[in-house]
């Protein structure tokens, strides 16, 4: 499933704690998909903490506490990192990250946790969701067969990396306009891991993120630049995304564009798949200004593929959401390539 159908499950499942109908999500996918990112993003939205256990670093006595001596009595410490309602609150999420990393013991000592919500005297307070995520066995991480008993204590989804999702993600976190053109360029190179071969850096979610932060630090070191970017994504992506960035000098005036001077799109394919993540980019640091808007939906007819505005109008919609249908010149546009239908633009009330 995409993330976005991955994320509105997780916060559906998050609410359903109030009202006691909450079951445990297993989430599967190759490294570097966003598993966890995902998870992360819903404790964000709804801002509540996170408690986040990596099993496969733990002993089973860190889940189940050490026994003491009480009179005549053995009992059982309650490990502090564990959800507790008074120093953590009464919602969150207990989030058992690399659980099929985990050794057997120690999921074996997860199992009443995670299907009673509860160990020996401990209890998961009723606000806590329970997930979990892990990678599958063909993807060369260190995993064991996860055992029926465990397994069937979890609903299960397995999380595939999808451009338009990871776009409208990149686009509110700031991640260079250059690599969001050269992945509409090269979409196949969002995710592209040969476990066969098992490769050390490899192009990802995780690695493309890796690969902004290169660009910040060496991108005024053409000497390093490549190296840097090889080692995010390897060296073929590497070597193709420095050539597209290099290529990116030949953009037209993107300033000429907002202000409505520049009409021309660059006949390469690359360029125009640039120039559409740069204008995406800069409208975005505009905060929406109406004539900047006009004047990217007028240069979006001009694509000699419509297809091509259709994803600039698209991405654009991600970058800046309601206020693009307010532009005058956005129904205009919208009944250029009604026939096209390619994305549903109806505003979400």
């Amino acid at each position: 499933m995409r993330p976005s159908q991955i994320e509105t499950i997780l916060d559906r499942e998050f609410i359903s704690c109030n009202a006691g109908q909450h079951t445990p999500v297993m989430l599967w996918g190759p490294p570097g998909v966003g598993k966890s990112q995902i998870i992360a993003g819903i404790a964000r939205l709804r801002g509540v903490p996170l408690i986040d256990l990596r099993l496969s670093q733990m002993e089973p006595t860190d889940l189940r506490g050490i026994p003491f001596r009480n009179n005549d009595n053995v009992e059982w410490s309650i490990p502090s990192m564990l959800p507790d309602a008074r120093r953590h609150g009464p919602a969150g999420i207990l989030f058992l990250d690399e659980i099929n990393a985990a050794p057997p013991t120690v999921s074996a000592a997860a199992y009443q946790l995670i299907l009673d919500r509860r160990l020996g005297e401990y209890v998961i307070p009723d606000g806590w969701a329970i997930f979990a995520a892990g990678n599958r066995q063909g993807d060369r991480g260190v995993t064991y067969a996860m055992p029926a008993p465990l397994a069937n204590r979890f609903t299960h989804y397995e999380v595939e990396a999808n451009l338009d999702d990871w776009v409208r993600w990149a686009l509110s976190a700031g991640i260079d306009a250059s690599i969001l053109g050269f992945l509409r360029f090269r979409p196949d190179m969002l995710f592209h891991y040969d476990a066969a071969h098992n490769p050390v850096a490899f192009p990802s979610p995780r690695s493309w993120e890796y690969t902004h932060r290169a660009l910040q630090k060496f991108g005024d070191r053409p000497d390093l630049l490549s190296d840097a970017l090889q080692a995010c994504v390897g060296h073929a992506c590497g070597v193709e995304l420095k050539a597209f960035i290099d290529n990116m000098e030949n953009l037209p005036d993107i300033d000429g564009i907002l202000e409505g001077n520049v009409i021309e799109v660059p006949r390469g394919i690359d360029l125009q798949y640039g120039v559409a993540a740069a204008l995406v980019r800069r409208a975005k640091e505009t905060a929406g200004d109406v004539k900047k808007l006009s004047n990217i939906l007028k240069y979006a007819r001009n694509f000699p593929q419509r297809e091509m505005g259709v994803m600039l109008v698209t991405d654009l919609h991600r970058a800046v959401g309601q206020p693009l249908f307010k532009v005058p010149e956005f129904v205009e546009w919208a009944n250029s390539v009604a026939e096209l239908m390619l994305y549903d633009f109806k505003p979400v009330a």
